[in-house]
């Protein structure tokens, strides 16, 4: 049942008949006491691999690693068989699984090993997998980890990464702090690089804000961004909007001189207002078309 429902293009019998055909083997997955996946594969001994017919998991257990996981045991299995090669052909869903499973489209055994011993199915991907004949499998998951753990160690002897410092108080929201100040920069070897004039370049950029801020404000569409959205009209709006922001708020914080430091930082919070509005409201409400002229604005502006 497994199959056929996973596999709703492939005809009932069809199935069957293969499930239940004395050449092929099935590989099942069970979770207390119900079948919840499996392999069906054929082994060709004599040409050296098997070809994989069949593989599902139930679809209320998906993306939990059980894929990965009989897979595994696949392998595993066939490593006593001396079975190396595995084939398949893999429609444009299964492909990224099997890649993950470490399956290729470049075949590399010989063609004449099975042109002829397995089926071609029609819009299917023939795609290869050649296990290692040392490597177990079952315990991948540990391997991965202990090389992981191996390599960080190595990285250590040359880098600080994982020096953690404590963080900066900050005695006011808008507080400019100096980048020399924040631990663990100057262990960094980070070097401040001067442009010219430091204050001047500061001044003109909060200048060039503080235009676009203006030029905003007074744009016919700007009128649902002057404040901020009154939770007793929109109910609802601080449930789905976790980070709001409007131009009262944009306007504090440039204001204060400390808060916008780049055009990033000033920018992204025009942006969130933006998304914030489109998030909420339907394509086709006022409000919608509003936050999309502000984002033109903000495109020939910015």
């Amino acid at each position: 049942d497994i199959f056929a429902q996973q596999l709703p293009k492939m005809p009932k019998e069809y199935i069957t008949r293969l499930v239940m055909d004395r050449n092929h083997h099935s590989l099942l997955l069970i979770k207390k006491k119900r079948i919840i996946g499996g392999i069906c594969f054929r082994p060709f001994r004599e040409q050296g691999f098997i070809e994989i017919a069949f593989c599902a998991i139930s679809v209320n257990e998906q993306v939990k690693g059980y894929g990965t996981h009989v897979m595994n045991h696949l392998k595993s299995h066939m490593q006593r068989d001396k079975l190396y090669y595995f084939l398949t052909y893999a429609d444009n869903y299964a492909i990224g699984y099997f890649k993950k499973q470490g399956f290729t489209k470049y075949v590399t055994l010989a063609k004449e090993k099975w042109t002829g011993f397995i089926k071609d199915y029609d819009g299917g991907t023939l795609m290869e997998c050649k296990i290692n004949s040392k490597l177990n499998y079952l315990d991948l998951a540990n391997i991965i980890k202990r090389q992981r753990t191996a390599l960080l160690e190595k990285i250590k002897e040359s880098s600080n990464s994982h020096v953690r410092h404590e963080g900066i108080i900050r005695t006011s929201t808008y507080e400019r702090i100096n980048i020399e100040d924040i631990k663990g920069i100057k262990e960094s070897r980070w070097e401040k690089e001067t442009v010219g004039d430091e204050t001047e370049s500061f001044q003109l950029l909060h200048y060039f804000f503080k235009e676009i801020l203006r030029a905003i404000k007074s744009h016919e569409d700007a009128w649902p961004f002057l404040e901020p959205v009154d939770p007793e009209e929109v109910t609802d709006y601080y449930d789905v909007i976790k980070n709001p922001i409007d131009l009262t708020v944009i306007e504090e914080r440039l204001n204060s001189g400390q808060y916008y430091i780049s055009k990033h930082i000033f920018f992204a919070d025009l942006k969130r207002m933006c998304d914030n509005c489109k998030v909420y409201n339907r394509e086709d409400t006022v409000f919608y078309q509003c936050a999309t002229s502000i984002e033109r604005l903000l495109r020939e502006r910015g």
